[in-house]
């Protein structure tokens, strides 16, 4: 990547923290998170050390994917609050010195939301092109063999239109047709709505679903995966995602964006190899060689690749010698993926310590996902609990995203652990009780624990500037050692990371120092420059 994170350019070196508004504090007594309660937890996130703050959707929403499915954009889904919580939160976060970012859906809305409501019924209104419709074929089956994420095919019918309108995920959540000005007019126009109410920027959600080929050709089938267990793995996605019009649509929204010094915004990369792999597919998306694209964007194919220290090594390779004038933001977890301590390490606080440093230490912007800060582990949702149609649909080969979403642990007293004045039976998702024990009262009372960890590692990093402003060069290091060096104006930071259970060694160049205050024992090279790591350990050396 060109450029670097510079305090004009603050977002190239922001640590966003992601809230997941179900999950994180219920001030209601309902067993749903609020905005009221994260307004009471903003506190806690601003002593995290972190840049900014992004909430996932609170707009009006039936709620069938979890306010993923919006029915109106300007207004506050009631179960989480109204529209002044939303000023008081932005106001509150602000006075704390942290930024807000809100998610923005553009590739789709609920079916109830009055556009598609109007779309529907009749291809003459004034919303009538507002979404993607297509006729059927002579013998009455959809326009082609697209699928939808979430199972089955990925058209539904409407029989008042006598047409098949697109849905990429659930069927209530239809297609927008963003190559139609009207609809483009009017999100950019939701978009300057909320930055005048001083959001300052958004995460923009299934930024590969935004814009699909309009000939509408079938999609070829996938090389090697011929049985998978879903159907919408089995097709190779070069003709449903990411056109190449996808960046028109982004550029029109950073337009708007330029005219709020200080925004932001954050494009989500899915996983699928589409005609572009999500690395190239995040640097067409953000290159900023003409005209301006979005900011930056993180990848689930990271976050859903294995944790090895090869993978991680081949994608920040990969990003330093192809996303050129773009920017990524990393990210290991968030909402749609398991946690990284269950999935990519051993489920252990040590293995905790070690994906949070590694996070903090790329060169990027960074993105968190709550309860990453205390280790939190995978949780197992009973079968009888589960919420996510995406789980219900292929349990129990594929579990779903509950439990990733299970709400935050503040108390270890049972059964709502402070989240919520409720009782279990009453929390929309149970709290786990091994969260119990990884509760945020108990690690602020334990200067050993990952919540500890965190707070000295970021406020370390903020004194290295090679951190936050360098250069990345990859140093010579095998599985299960991860090793690169930082540099920024002659000052040069090494970093070596473990990841495996078991101790590994690592050769430092030569003239390496151990560096300290960063929460890992600072372990002197040996006579032949090389540094023994503790399982899950990592270390840093100046030189």
């Amino acid at each position: 990547m060109t450029g670097a994170a510079t305090p004009e350019d603050h977002w190239r070196g922001a640590v966003v923290y992601q809230v997941y508004p179900r999950s994180f504090r219920d001030g209601s007594g309902d067993g749903i998170g609020d905005l009221p309660g994260i307004i009471e937890k903003l506190p806690y996130i601003a002593s995290l050390g972190v840049d900014a703050v992004w909430i996932s959707p609170f707009f009006a929403s039936p709620m069938h994917d979890f306010g993923y499915d919006v029915s109106d954009y300007r207004a506050v889904e009631p179960m989480f609050g109204t529209l002044a919580d939303a000023d008081r939160l932005v106001a509150e976060a602000h006075r704390l010195g942290l930024k807000v970012l809100i998610d923005f859906v553009l590739a789709h809305t609920s079916d109830e939301h009055p556009w598609f409501k109007d779309s529907r019924v009749s291809r003459e209104g004034a919303h009538a092109d507002w979404y993607i419709w297509a006729d059927p074929k002579p013998d009455g089956s959809p326009p082609n063999n697209w699928l939808s994420v979430f199972g089955g095919g990925a058209w539904g019918w409407e029989p008042r239109r006598r047409q098949y309108y697109l849905h990429h995920f659930l069927s209530t959540q239809p297609k927008l047709n963003l190559r139609h000005e009207p609809v483009v007019n009017a999100l950019e126009e939701i978009a300057a709505w909320w930055l005048d109410r001083g959001v300052d920027g958004f995460r923009l959600d299934a930024v590969d679903f935004m814009v699909s080929d309009p000939a509408m050709p079938d999609n070829p089938p996938h090389p090697t995966r011929r049985i998978a267990l879903r159907p919408y793995n089995m097709q190779l996605h070069e003709n449903d995602l990411a056109h190449p019009e996808t960046v028109d649509v982004l550029m029109r929204l950073r337009r708007v964006m330029d005219d709020y010094p200080d925004t932001f915004a954050i494009a989500e990369v899915g996983s699928e190899p589409a005609k572009m792999t999500p690395l190239e597919r995040a640097e067409y998306y953000t290159a900023q060689t003409h005209d301006p694209r979005i900011h930056m964007a993180y990848t689930l194919g990271l976050m859903k690749g294995p944790g090895t220290a090869t993978a991680i090594r081949d994608a920040i390779e990969h990003v330093e010698t192809h996303i050129n004038s773009g920017w990524l933001c990393w990210a290991f977890s968030n909402h749609d993926v398991e946690r990284v301590v269950s999935r990519w390490g051993d489920g252990s606080p040590a293995s905790a310590k070690l994906f949070n440093a590694l996070l903090l230490s790329l060169r990027g912007a960074v993105c968190v996902y709550q309860g990453e800060e205390l280790g939190l582990t995978e949780a197992e949702v009973p079968q009888d609990r589960l919420r996510d149609p995406y789980g219900i649909t292929y349990y129990p080969h594929f579990k779903g995203r509950d439990g990733s979403r299970t709400p935050m642990p503040w108390t270890a007293e049972p059964p709502a652990g402070g989240f919520s004045d409720s009782g279990e039976a009453d929390l929309w998702l149970p709290l786990p009780p091994e969260h119990l024990e990884r509760c945020v009262a108990r690690q602020e009372a334990d200067p050993e624990s990952v919540l500890a960890h965190w707070r000295r590692f970021i406020d370390w990093r903020r004194t290295q500037d090679p951190l936050r402003f360098g250069a990345l060069t990859m140093l010579p290091a095998g599985d299960p050692v991860l090793a690169f060096e930082r540099e920024h104006d002659g000052a040069r930071l090494v970093c070596a990371f473990n990841l495996g259970a078991e101790p590994a060694t690592v050769a430092v160049p030569a003239g390496s120092t151990a560096a300290e205050g960063h929460g890992w024992t600072a372990t002197a090279p040996d006579a032949d420059g090389v540094v023994r790591l503790d399982g899950w350990g990592a270390w840093f050396g100046t030189r």
